[in-house]
This record gives structure tokens, sequence and C-alpha cells, in this order.
């Protein structure tokens, strides 16, 4: 149900291609899409068939002159999110942006400046920070149940969407870092981050990034689309219990098993593994609601500029050291360079 309030808050989408039809599908279903932009014909024969009583403008100044629309979801290839949203935050629209933000850290930070200055909302779209699952096991680490965490380990495998421009590392892992900084509620000192080319000259197709943490947790992100089989699998190792999240078969397990020392050796200690319940809600409703009460309540939204804005500074960072063979490359958190800015 939409209440009053959201229902006379408008809100636009622009892009209605690859992911912008699922956000603009997702938008209308819950009743908050009012305009879609999209200059291409497949674009537009993909809203009509979504949306067919919502207009669809060739051109994005169409949504922007329009004082009732206050948000506007940005998907459209990442090279020009830097454009479309510095125009809509300077038209006095608060802003959704698919991940990545941009593409270059000098005009992400930019716009989370630029936000800043002109009192608007910036979101960025990290998906699985949505998730049911994800927020679950957050709410496990905070209750303490898994105890101090020992390190992260996420796989995302598949065979298919192959890539000639952007690598393995920019197309996968960014869901994946989002989530480990999310749940270690830190920015790591330390990444390093090797793969493999085997397709085409200078993109890898595998890649396996670490993220070290002041505490001494690690991170691990193995992404990789030359897989036999699909796997997306992330596993959290406390010092009291272990917890499995397989998006495949979307079961969460509580491991309970941990490591004890008896007479200054290390054993293992096991227990039974038990199903944790979570929510069966869609992560893309929830990102979607989201999005339209931090603009019609005025608050931070849960990924908001600065933190896609870590995301991108550690994805720059785990590429310097790709190209490099493996070099450890330490992490500056320019968040904070915004704040002192």
């Amino acid at each position: 149900m939409v209440d009053q309030q959201q229902e006379q808050t408008q809100f636009a989408v622009i892009g209605c291609g690859g992911w912008g039809k699922n956000i603009a599908r997702t938008m209308h279903r819950l009743g908050y899409l009012h305009a879609i932009v999209d200059p291409s014909d497949g674009g537009q024969a993909t809203a009509s068939e979504i949306a067919p009583e919502v207009p669809c403008f060739e051109h994005i100044d169409s949504v922007l002159q329009n004082e009732f629309i206050k948000g506007v979801m940005i998907a459209t290839p990442a090279e020009t999110h830097f454009e479309l949203a510095k125009q809509s935050i300077l038209s006095g629209k608060d802003v959704y942006v698919e991940k990545p933000m941009t593409i270059d850290l000098e005009e992400a930070t930019q716009l989370v400046a630029l936000a800043e200055q002109e009192g608007r909302l910036l979101m960025v779209g990290h998906l699985l920070e949505y998730h049911p699952a994800i927020c679950k096991i957050e709410s496990m680490i905070e209750e303490g149940v898994l105890g101090d965490i020992q390190y992260i380990v996420s796989n995302r495998l598949n065979l298919g969407k192959l890539r000639t421009e952007e690598n393995v590392l920019w197309s996968f892992a960014p869901h994946d870092i989002s989530v480990i900084l999310r749940l270690m509620k830190a920015y790591p000192s330390e990444v390093i981050s090797t793969g493999g080319t085997f397709l085409t000259d200078g993109v890898a197709d595998t890649a396996l990034t670490q993220l070290s943490f002041p505490s001494g947790a690690k991170g691990h992100v193995f992404v990789s689309w030359l897989n036999p089989f699909k796997e997306q699998k992330l596993t959290v190792v406390g010092s009291k219990n272990m917890v499995t999240f397989c998006d495949m078969t979307k079961t969460l397990t509580l491991h309970n098993q941990s490591v004890a020392f008896e007479n200054g050796l290390p054993t293992p200690v096991k227990g039974e593994a038990e199903t944790i319940e979570f929510s069966d809600e869609m992560p893309l409703d929830l990102e979607c609601k989201h999005f339209v009460d931090s603009v019609t309540q005025g608050t931070t939204p849960r990924t908001d500029g600065e933190n896609g804005l870590r995301v991108l500074s550690i994805l720059h960072d785990a590429q310097r050291s790709l190209d490099a063979n493996g070099i450890v490359v330490t992490c500056d958190d320019l968040t904070k360079e915004c704040a002192n800015a």
C-alpha cells in the first residue's frame, strides 16, 4: 500500500535496458513509477510493455524539468552515470544510481560532495546489501552469535556473461565487496588481487581478491565467468560459530563449529548445523522501497554515496594490484577526505 506522502512524491527511471527494465518493472508494480527515460527504440518498446500508461521520454530534461518528480533512478551504462547523476542533483532531485556509481574515482568523489552541498540524497544500487539473508547474517554478527569475525569468503562463479571490455573483477566483485564491508563494519587496510586472462587480451576472466582488515580479519572474493557450474556462496567464519549462505538454493545455515585449544593444540569443536529462516521478500523490492522511503522521509539510505565510493575505491585498488601481478596495495578511505574537505 502506497501512503499519501509517497503518492505525492513522483519517481522516474532513467534507462529501460538490461537492469533498468527490472527496476522500472518493480517500481511500477509497487506503484511508484511516474516516468521513464530511454532514447532507444528498444528501451521505449520495453517501457511501453512494462507500463503502457506511464510516459516514456527520449531525453532526461523532460524529467529534470518536472517539479513533481523528486527522485530519479539511473540504470544506464556506467560511463554515463556521472553526468546524469550530476544533472539530476543540480536539478533538485534525489538520486539512486546503479553500481558502479561512476567509473572514475574523482567523479565519484565529486558526486558525493555535490549531493552534500545541494542537500540531496545519493543512493547506490548495491542490491545484495538489501538481501534478507545478508541482513540476517548482519544481525547475527551484531548479536554476537558468530563471535569475532575471522574471515569471510565469497564465491561468484558462472559460465557465461562474458565481457570483452569490462573484466570479471568489475562485473562480478562489486556485489561481494559491498557485502563484506557491510558485515565487517570496517574498511580494509590492504588489498591484493590476482587473476587470469584466457579469452580476450587484457580482460581478466578470473580474479581472486583478498581484503585485509585492521582487526586481522580477512575477506576473500573469488569471481569467474569461466567456470563449469554456477555458484554464489558466502561463508562467514567466526570465533564461536560459522554461517553459510547459498544464493542458488536460497539456504542460510548456521554451523555450530569452532576451534578450541586443548593442551596448547587447536582442536575442532563440531556441532549440529541449523537452517536459519529469513524473509522471502525480493531484494529489488526492498531496495526500491528503501529508496522511496529515504526520499519521502529524508533519511540516509543504507547504501549512500559514501558506501558506493568505498566500494569503488577498493575496486580501483584491486585493479592496481591485478595489473601488477598481485602487489600489496594500501587502501585509502576516500570518504574521510570528503568529510574533511
